[in-house]
Formats: C-alpha cells, structure tokens, sequence
C-alpha cells in the first residue's frame, strides 16, 4: 500500500476549539500510522459562499481542492450550532461540488471519519447524522465510527475521545487495504 494521504477538515475559528484539537489529535494517529496528513481548519477554510469562479481565483480554495484531490481519506469536524453544523464548515463542503467533473467525483469511494461537538448531546447526534448525510451525498463511506461529543460533560475531548480515535484510524486503514 503506498503511503496514504488524509485530509481532515473543519474546525471553527478559535485556536482551541474541540473539533479542531480532535481533527487534530485523529490525524496525529493516522500520522503514527505512517500517513501523511493535511489539517484544514479555521482560517484555511474561511471561504466567501460557494460560487464556482471561487475555485479558480482564491488560494485558499485552490488549496482546499487539490488537498481533496490527493486525499485517500477524508476526517470532517463540525461544531454543532443550533443543532446542525457550521456555517463554516457547509460553505468548505459545498466547495466539494469543485470535484464534480473530477475522475473521482467528490469524495467517491473513500472512507470519511466523523466528528461533531457541540454543547450538548441533541446538537452533537443530529450534527453527526448530517455530517453523514452529507457524506452520503458526496459519494463517500462514513466510517462505522462517529464521534459525537457533549463539550459540556466532556470538556477535555482528547482525553476522552481516544479509544473512539484509535477505532476511527483503524477503520480508515482497514478501509484503504481493500
């Protein structure tokens, strides 16, 4: 197997953010495994609304997409605001559709490891269950593992949240071995 490339995106704005130091931490593993790896969180994916031209004039998009591009593996973080995901992180997906015309279209046959974080459990499931409804729509294979986090009843998320990292990477890999 040749080394694999996996993209985490997502994350929210503030420095310490838990969906951003748990990106973070699930590609440290998958780093541990021998992957190479790219995080794209906060000011990476600060993006104006999805409008195609985007694509072709802003750097930050340019690197967005040809990061997907090269991707084995694709890791998608969202806080959960108001009981679904981002803004931040819908406008970054929505620039998948850039992938439309690709031989592999959007996220087509790669595994997607999911984490959602919110204030309480409501807004952390129904955040996962969107992020894998999205997942679906772009043609990729959520892992068997989500990872839904209550930042309030868990406030240090590492520590929590690594026996569910360690299975997330394992099935990452276990996927790319087929």
């Amino acid at each position: 197997m040749h080394t694999p490339h996996i993209v985490a995106l997502g994350g929210t704005l503030r420095a310490q953010s838990s969906t951003g130091k748990l990106l973070a931490a699930v590609l440290a593993r998958a780093e541990a495994r021998g992957a190479r790896t790219t995080l794209l969180t906060g000011p990476d994916i600060v993006f104006p609304h999805f409008e195609p031209e985007h694509g072709e004039s802003d750097e930050k998009v340019i690197r967005f997409v040809e990061a997907l591009r090269s991707a084995d593996a694709v890791i998608v973080g969202s806080p959960g605001y108001h009981g679904t995901l981002s803004g931040l992180v819908k406008t970054a997906l929505d620039y998948v559709e850039l992938l439309s015309r690709d031989d592999r279209v959007y996220f087509d046959g790669l595994p997607v490891g999911l984490i959602a974080t919110a204030a309480g459990w409501q807004a952390s499931v129904s955040t996962l269950q969107a992020l894998r409804t999205i997942t679906h729509a772009l043609r990729g294979w959520p892992t068997p593992m989500g990872i839904a986090v209550n930042t309030v009843e868990t406030p240090d998320v590492e520590a929590h949240c690594q026996g569910s990292l360690d299975m997330m990477v394992g099935q990452i890999f276990d996927f790319l071995k087929r």
